[in-house]
């Protein structure tokens, strides 16, 4: 089998696992909107946003480090395996001991939404700090099922977290008003304690799921061995540390516009605003489930193939079909936006009107997307050739247009200026990148044909939204006419991927 078809067979399981779970993840969004006013889903989008940032703290970086020291010459696998476990271990048990104590205040600090109270604030606080612990012990021995080519099985387990998260939503959130409502048994068991509209049941099906995730990965977790090699991690630290501050940059790239929404409008629309930018980038969500899967099975496959003779040429290959599948997934679900929408419809027309308020901003978020899709593709250069630096550089870049660009735009243009921000943030990124990368580790990309796709997706959205108004037959005629075009372009080389000789 070739690298390409076997790269492809790898990423279409985690792509698949991927799409289970995020669809179901997705499906739990119109029973949140239904549930929750746009300020109260604010509070949601606020704390999660926080939880991305403080997930980047406590892997340290360990997941790239654990994929490239595993393919250096001379290592042990079980070394690195334990060490890269043990750091992220005690990140996580500093942190528990650390926010635990400080709760009450960071609760305090959080508090804008006056119709949620402080003790309630200081619960979802707590309830997150656990949830970021637990999540944080998964990371290594998942980074160890995609290290040894067990797709499989990480695709069942990741299943398995959103299949706990979403049922235990479910039976909160439906099931027990419902027995509540119809007295059935247990119901005044239920009614002594049930608080009908209460956030904190959503994050504790999240800590639910983050457990039984943990205990499925009991087999790899029974694994490490509590010995560390010191040289080695301090090795291992000096390689990961850019990459945790690049990994940094990247998450306040994606997730500060929805802390400064909250923090920079006034009070009355602050997390009215945030709540509604919340939940229209959630309709990017196959965009981004794409970009996932591509990155769990790329990295361990670039990490590994580094050394081959052809390897520079595969790379090529492989972000060619990228832009494409990118530019495909763009086109179809800004083509389908008249759908889509309804996944973030509330019962209450009101509500219903202000989410879909912000529906003008998602071909904005996506094209961003698409920018930092192929960036992630593009980094592989300064993790290859251990210059994880550029990686903070490049990033830090992105941070700094985001910071100071929605401090300056969003007073006057709320969440706006905040989804423009983010495309032009990502595409300075993608272009540093590929900049920085042809000097110092070249690789053969196919620049021209990639930018023809790039800019005909661009033409196609910008034509579908503005000739036909979101109509779905136009939209969806001109994703037919695009994605026939790509492969009348490219099917030499596809014939020659599915005979096996690229």
């Amino acid at each position: 089998m070739s690298n390409i078809k076997k790269f492809a067979g790898q990423t279409a399981i985690y792509g698949l696992s991927t799409v289970i779970s995020r669809v179901l993840g997705f499906l739990l969004t119109p029973l949140y909107v239904s549930l929750y006013p746009a300020r109260t889903y604010g509070v949601f989008t606020v704390l999660y946003s926080w939880a991305s940032i403080l997930n980047a703290m406590l892997a340290f970086g360990m997941e790239t480090t654990f994929f490239r020291y595993l393919n250096k010459s001379g290592t042990d696998k079980e070394k690195v395996y334990n060490n890269a476990f043990i750091v992220v271990m005690m990140l996580a048990g500093l942190f528990i001991l650390t926010a635990f104590l400080f709760s009450e205040s960071i609760a305090a600090w959080m508090v804008t939404d006056q119709t949620t109270s402080l003790a309630d604030y200081a619960q979802y606080v707590k309830l997150f700090i656990l949830i970021l612990a637990v999540d944080a012990l998964a990371v290594i021995p998942f980074s160890r099922l995609r290290a040894e080519g067990r797709p499989l099985k990480f695709g069942i387990i990741k299943i398995a977290n959103i299949a706990s998260f979403v049922g235990f939503n479910l039976f909160m959130l439906l099931a027990v008003p419902a027995i509540i409502e119809k007295n059935l048994m247990f119901a005044d068991y239920f009614r002594e304690w049930y608080r009908p509209g209460w956030l904190g049941y959503v994050f504790i099906s999240n800590l639910v799921a983050s457990g039984v995730t943990l205990v499925l990965l009991i087999p790899e977790l029974m694994k490490v061995r509590f010995k560390m090699d010191r040289p080695l991690l301090l090795d291992m630290l000096n390689y990961s540390f850019p990459i945790l501050i690049a990994n940094l940059s990247f998450i306040i790239n994606e997730n500060s516009d929805k802390i400064f929404l909250k923090e920079l409008l006034p009070e009355s629309i602050a997390e009215q605003d945030a709540g509604i930018y919340g939940a229209c980038a959630k309709l990017a969500i196959f965009l981004s489930i794409f970009i996932q899967a591509f990155r769990l099975g790329a990295e361990p496959f670039f990490f590994s193939h580094a050394k081959n003779k052809n390897s520079g040429e595969t790379y090529a290959t492989i972000m060619n079909y990228f832009v494409i599948a990118i530019s495909l997934i763009f086109v179809g679900i800004a083509a389908n936006m008249e759908i889509l929408k309804h996944f973030i419809s509330a019962k209450d027309p009101i509500q219903r009107e202000l989410y879909w308020s912000g529906l003008k901003i998602v071909p904005i978020l996506l094209f961003g997307y698409v920018s930092l899709g192929i960036y992630m593709n593009l980094s592989i250069w300064y993790k290859l050739s251990d210059q994880t630096r550029y990686g903070l550089y490049i990033s830090g870049v992105g941070a700094l247009m985001t910071i100071i660009l929605n401090i300056v735009f969003i007073p006057k243009y709320s969440y706006v200026a905040s989804a423009w921000i983010s495309f032009a943030a990502y595409s300075t990124m993608m272009v540093l990148s590929y900049l920085l990368g042809q000097k110092h580790y070249p690789i053969p990309y196919h620049v021209g044909k990639a930018v023809a796709y790039l800019l005909s997706a661009a033409v196609i959205v910008t034509i579908s939204y503005q000739f036909f108004d979101k109509n779905l037959i136009a939209g969806n005629i001109l994703f037919v006419l695009f994605a026939l075009s790509a492969i009348y372009v490219e099917r030499k080389d596809l014939q020659k991927i599915l005979s096996g000789k690229i």
